[in-house]
């Protein structure tokens, strides 16, 4: 697990927060903030992820 898996996780479950947390006081914008972060750690995890599989592949722990 790399720093961009942890990030995105984290920044994926801020955004579900602040999107529950929007909706409870009624404002779109926190809503569309939090789906907007989510949407970020979702991309930063993927990234990181992928990081993964190369380095699996170089070192010849995963094939295709």
């Amino acid at each position: 697990m790399n720093k961009d898996q942890v990030k995105g996780v984290a920044k994926d479950t801020a955004g579900k927060a602040q999107e529950a947390a929007g909706k409870l006081v009624g404002s779109k914008e926190q809503q569309a903030k939090g789906l907007a972060k989510q949407a970020e750690g979702s991309v930063q995890k993927g990234y990181g992820d992928a990081k993964e599989t190369v380095k699996d592949v170089a070192k010849g722990n995963k094939r295709f």
